[in-house]
Formats: C-alpha cells, sequence, structure tokens
C-alpha cells in the first residue's frame, strides 16, 4: 500500500481524520451540547486537530472570539474532555477512542505579529517608492 502524504509530510488520513473531528468538536460546542456554564456562554473555535501518527492522540488548537478569557476557556475545555472524548469516538469510526489535548491557538498572535512589523517604518524605509 502507498502511503500519500502532503507537502507538510502529514498523512492525507491524519488530515483527513483531524478534519473530521474539528467538524465533530465545533459542532458540539456550537450546538451547546456541553452542560458547562463557561463554554456555553462564550464563543469557541475550534482552528485545527492534529493527529498522531497513530490516531490514539488528537491535539487540539481552539480560540475563544476576540481572545477573550482563553485560559478560563481552555480550563472548561479541558474539565469536559471525557464528554468529547466520548462524544468523538461515537461519531468517528476508529478503531481506538482518541485522546484529546486542548491548546490556545497562537497563529493568530504570531500572523498580529508579522503584520506589525511588515507595516512598520524599516520596512517602508527598505521599499522606498515601490510602497502605494
Amino acid at each position: 500500500m502507498r502511503k500519500v502524504e502532503t507537502p507538510e509530510g502529514r498523512s492525507v488520513r491524519l488530515l483527513r481524520v483531524g478534519e473530521q473531528v474539528r467538524h465533530i468538536l465545533s459542532d458540539i460546542l456550537t450546538r451547546g451540547d456541553v452542560h458547562d456554564d463557561t463554554l456555553q456562554s462564550h464563543l469557541v473555535s475550534v482552528t485545527e486537530v492534529r493527529m498522531s501518527p497513530d490516531l490514539r492522540h488528537a491535539l487540539v488548537f481552539v480560540k475563544p472570539l476576540l481572545g477573550q478569557d482563553e485560559e478560563v476557556v481552555l480550563k472548561a475545555l479541558r474539565t469536559n474532555t471525557a464528554f468529547f472524548q466520548r462524544e468523538v469516538a461515537t461519531r468517528v469510526s476508529l478503531k481506538y477512542a482518541a485522546k484529546l489535548k486542548f491548546r490556545a491557538d497562537e497563529s493568530f498572535d504570531e500572523g498580529g505579529k508579522i503584520d506589525t512589523l511588515l507595516r512598520g517604518a524599516h520596512v517602508a524605509q527598505d521599499l522606498g517608492d515601490e510602497v502605494e
């Protein structure tokens, strides 16, 4: 059997399963199926799910709307991890139920820093008359 990989080095199957898990978690959070006041009062985006090669572990990157109360939301997600794992296991047909680990998505913050640097005076000075 031929192993198909993306340019990033991850197999297509890992990406496909990760995307399935992301959709399931987003659906659960959108519908408010979790009986947690913190999660029901915050809008949470599941930005990415990275699966381990054996599909037993999933790293879930989340970001609350506007980045507010990030630590409180992460704590609530981690408290309800068993519920999320059970829901994912019933909706995705895999040999093993993936263990979920929630992390804050820092990519938006990094993107903001890069944008600020690119709009800075030093870059404008280097570009000279080319900017417009």
